[in-house]
């Protein structure tokens, strides 16, 4: 890899690292980044999906303890576990089930610049909405969910599909309108981001696997390094924030980059 490919790929891994968990996009913001910096990544989007991977494995490293307790729980038969792993396989169904059905569609279709200035902008209009008249949270801890607001919430999911829209950002604010907390509904979708992107990246690998090759290798692993340990750092912070200040933030942000993107591509 040469210097300038270097320092696009690290930018880019950062910057999925940074959003893949706010209500913000991480897939808009990495298609608007390519396009900024005139990035050609991999052929077949794996480049976007295994750093997407990255950030999600850094969520795994940071809840292990959460997610071996429950792993093990299950094994036991307790009750929470039990209620939770079938939470988080009852959401990822709908995704799973439409991801494949519209895998080709979306690829093709739908990752474009103009598709994701306008979804962030109307998704920052939604989350100003969502918090305005958001009822009082009934499930307060993520072993509360039960399974019919789980499956409405990996319908929420689906919507995450039009890049823009927000993976997290949709399951949030989709947990937010069922009454669930705050912190609640962010790691949830944390955990329910897990079986999602894992899935979503051995889908693109197996379907892209003949395009790649070792100089593919470095750039994707250089970008899933960067975004793990971005993903690492942004976390914690963001639970903490949301649980003291609401989502009002990330909702004017993407408003602003929305139009900001929006401007720069009809000028463009």
């Amino acid at each position: 890899m040469d210097l300038t490919l270097i320092w696009k790929t690290v930018l880019i891994g950062v910057v999925e690292g940074l959003t893949e968990f706010l209500p913000v996009s991480s897939t808009g913001h990495i298609i608007l980044a390519e396009e900024l910096l005139h990035f050609q990544g991999p052929p077949g989007k794996v480049f976007e999906i295994v750093i997407q991977l990255g950030a999600i494995l850094a969520v795994c490293f940071l809840y292990r303890r959460k997610i071996w307790n429950t792993a093990t729980g299950v094994l036991r038969r307790e009750k929470p576990a039990l209620r939770l792993a079938a939470a988080i396989v009852v959401a990822f169904l709908p995704a799973a089930v439409i991801g494949v059905a519209a895998h080709k569609y979306i690829k093709s279709v739908l990752f474009d610049p103009m598709v994701v200035a306008i979804a962030l902008i109307v998704g920052g209009v939604a989350i100003l909405v969502i918090e305005r008249f958001a009822q009082r949270p009934r499930i307060k801890t993520v072993d509360d969910v039960d399974l019919k607001t789980a499956f409405l919430i990996g319908l929420c999911q689906c919507l995450a599909m039009v890049p823009g829209v927000s993976r997290a950002g949709s399951t949030i604010m989709g947990a937010r309108v069922f009454r669930v907390d705050r912190a609640a509904a962010a790691e949830f979708s944390f955990f329910l981001a897990i079986p999602t992107m894992i899935g979503a990246t051995v889908y693109d690998l197996y379907k892209n696997w003949s395009t790649l090759n070792w100089d593919d290798g470095a750039v994707i692993a250089l970008g899933f390094i960067v975004a793990f340990i971005s993903a690492a750092i942004v976390v914690g912070a963001f639970v903490r924030f949301i649980s003291r200040h609401g989502f009002a933030v990330f909702a004017w942000y993407r408003i602003v980059v929305g139009s900001l993107a929006l401007a720069f591509l009809l000028i463009g």
